[in-house]
């Protein structure tokens, strides 16, 4: 009888050690998809959560009489507040900016919640077993729930149930602990306790299940919130938030909060980034895309006869998929994604390329903006020089490189580290009404001639929308220094020092 109560103790902190990392890891990507810079969030957020498990184990000091009550009591409350935790983010941001300061307090919370169990159990269990296989067996469960956690975490719970229902699962386990616990060591509580622990377990299961059932619901609401025009299609990747809305005829693009398009002025983006390279280039047989899952930037390459492969390289497959099928995007994209020419794969680009044994003459990067670790290591001087490696002589790159003035320091890290790389680089700028001022930086392989003015040569043989020979003058002209002190420092962006994603988080955006 006294084992079989102290393994059933076993497999309560075996499951809450599962539960505990996986809210660990669910803060943390909250923290990186509303405050970017994933490095620093995920170091903040699980810094704080293990420094207040420490407090929360020198607080359980203070409990000294009905340990089984009090460990139940905690299992009741991490349900709730781990199983609501995503929902008063989404919906909290917006309302305030703030939202770093709900992130990291609901991290404290939580982290001392769970620090608080362990000491309990052990001392639960300290009438069971000898001290010694007490403490580690206690901790060998825990910790090894912590490895199912993140096996969970990685492979099922992010990619299926997302940041809005795979919280619900961590509750209900939590929730299923306690009731275990409660239902097997039952004769060890008084008829008072019984009935309160009853009836706090009933009112936990109707928030629980309520909760499940109006999460999609009240993220929803959150999410209209935050954005002015109408939400119209909203999903939750293993990679991102993807969200489209609607104003009146047009579309917006979201990735993560971030604008990526709007259908009104898309081609004052997608036309500077794929013309100047594609009609630089005599003979661009073989293209290659990196990102642009939305695949516009692969309608303007399709109007070049001489292509004959396009690879799309997109890290999401619910993108490419979106960009493949959404009626939104299908007619912008005029079904592009779909062409005999087009070649779709979901893999990293800086994987895809040293896997790869292709030779390009032309590479168009399309990926979001710079804003953390992961997206900095594709604007790279090592990936650059991937690119370089996979080019025929003589081929051109071309890559969006952020606002050059909302973030002049991170634009001007991009042309340089392309330079480093060894091409001969020229900015690009142009007014894109719901961007404001963007930018790209274009690069070319064993140059012939001046690049610039080879550029503003241009007539373009292809039907465009707005670019034409004058725009090449203008997009290429950048009049003097605004911000000349932004240049003075800026370094190399590198794998082993990501410099990048710094100068793109100090930019001017407040201007924005």
């Amino acid at each position: 009888m006294l084992r079989s109560k102290s393994t059933l103790l076993k497999a309560a902190i075996f499951a809450t050690g599962f539960s505990g990392v996986v809210a660990e890891y669910i803060l943390s990507t909250l923290a990186t998809y509303f405050l970017g810079d994933s490095t620093m969030q995920w170091v903040m957020t699980i810094s704080l959560m293990l420094f207040s498990m420490g407090l929360g184990a020198r607080f359980s000091k203070v409990f000294e009489q009905n340990l089984l009550k009090v460990f139940l009591l905690l299992e009741f409350s991490l349900s709730i507040l781990v199983s609501f935790a995503p929902l008063l983010v989404y919906t909290a941001s917006a309302y305030t900016q703030a939202i770093g300061i709900m992130i990291y307090s609901l991290a404290v919370l939580v982290g001392l919640l769970i620090g608080m169990e362990i000491p309990l159990v052990i001392r639960i269990n300290d009438e069971y077993e000898k001290l010694r296989f007490n403490i580690s067996n206690i901790l060998e469960n825990d910790y090894y729930g912590s490895l199912l956690g993140g096996i969970f975490f990685a492979f099922i719970g992010l990619p299926f149930f997302g940041l809005i229902y795979t919280p619900f699962i961590l509750g209900f386990v939590n929730f299923t602990v306690s009731i275990v616990v409660m239902i097997f060591l039952w004769d060890l509580f008084k008829t008072n306790e019984r009935r309160n622990l009853t009836g706090i377990g009933v009112v936990v299961l109707v928030f629980l299940t309520s909760g499940t059932a109006i999460a999609d619901r009240v993220i929803s609401y959150g999410e209209q919130l935050k954005y002015d025009d109408k939400v119209v299609y909203a999903e939750q990747t293993k990679y991102q938030r993807i969200v489209i809305t609607q104003w009146k005829n047009d579309y917006w693009l979201y990735l993560n909060g971030n604008q990526q398009l709007c259908t009104r002025d898309e081609v004052m983006y997608h036309e500077p980034l794929v013309h100047p390279a594609m009609s630089l280039h005599p003979n661009p047989v073989n293209v290659l895309v990196l990102g642009g899952g939305d695949g516009c930037a692969v309608r303007e390459i399709l109007k070049y006869q001489k292509v004959e492969k396009i690879t799309l390289v997109d890290l999401d497959p619910a993108m490419t998929e979106l960009g493949k099928t959404h009626p939104i995007l299908t007619k912008l994209n005029e079904n592009s994604l779909h062409h005999e020419k087009v070649d779709v794969n979901n893999a990293d680009g800086f994987t895809f390329l040293q896997e790869n044994e292709d030779y390009y003459d032309v590479v168009i990067i399309d990926l979001p903006d710079p804003r953390s670790v992961e997206l900095g290591r594709l604007y790279s001087y090592e990936f650059y020089k991937q690119c370089y490696r996979h080019m025929r002589p003589g081929g051109v790159i071309v890559t969006q490189a952020g606002s050059p003035y909302f973030a002049t320091r991170a634009f001007s890290c991009i042309v340089e580290t392309m330079k480093s790389a060894g091409f001969e680089t020229v900015p690009m700028h142009n007014q894109v009404i719901t961007l404001g001022e963007w930018g790209w930086s274009l690069g070319v392989k064993q140059a012939n001639g001046d690049v610039k003015k080879n550029l503003r040569k241009l007539e373009f043989e292809v039907p465009t929308r707005w670019i034409n020979n004058e725009a090449m003058t203008l997009i290429t002209s950048f009049g003097k220094d605004y911000y000349p002190w932004e240049k003075d420092t800026v370094l190399v962006n590198r794998i082993h020092e990501p410099v990048l994603y710094k100068y793109y988080l100090k930019g001017n955006w407040d201007l924005y």
